[in-house]
């Protein structure tokens, strides 16, 4: 049996810390073929969604992805972002949070996904999310400033 990521268990954690203290939980999501997000909303391939329960409908935080319903310009669409895509969930009003490393799909030899071993990355998560909003940022282009802790 493989090693189970802990990047679920992360997310989950600091979801549950940040609604407990009263903040509101972000999530920035490397947007891949995997990741059902509203396109117009995608900016250098990131996207940065709200996932508090004020924001969201029928959240599930799983062991493989993020799930909700959210309304965007006044529709409700359907959110469905592979753990293993999840590069930060922090705090809106702290910038307290983490950073995780993008996960890329494995493909097992009978052709399901697997995941990879998550490694936590510790950071004011709130830098990850200005730098996915900026523009002209280019993740391919530039090398994350987010340090791998061990």
């Amino acid at each position: 049996m493989g090693d189970i990521s802990t990047k679920p268990y992360l997310i989950r954690a600091l979801h549950e810390w940040c609604t407990d203290s009263g903040y509101t939980p972000y999530i920035v999501v490397q947007v891949n073929d995997r990741t059902q997000v509203p396109q117009g909303h995608v900016r250098d391939g990131q996207i940065t969604l709200n996932i508090s329960a004020l924001a969201t409908n029928k959240l599930l935080l799983g062991n493989e992805y993020v799930e909700f319903e959210a309304r965007f310009n006044g529709r409700t669409e359907r959110v469905s972002v592979p753990v293993g895509s999840v590069i930060a969930i922090y705090s809106r009003e702290t910038g307290e949070g983490m950073g995780f490393e993008v996960e890329e799909p494995a493909v097992a030899e009978e052709g399901e996904a697997t995941m990879h071993d998550a490694s936590p990355v510790l950071t004011d998560a709130s830098a990850a999310a200005e730098a996915a909003q900026q523009p002209g940022s280019d993740a391919s282009g530039k090398r994350s400033h987010l340090t791998v802790v061990k």
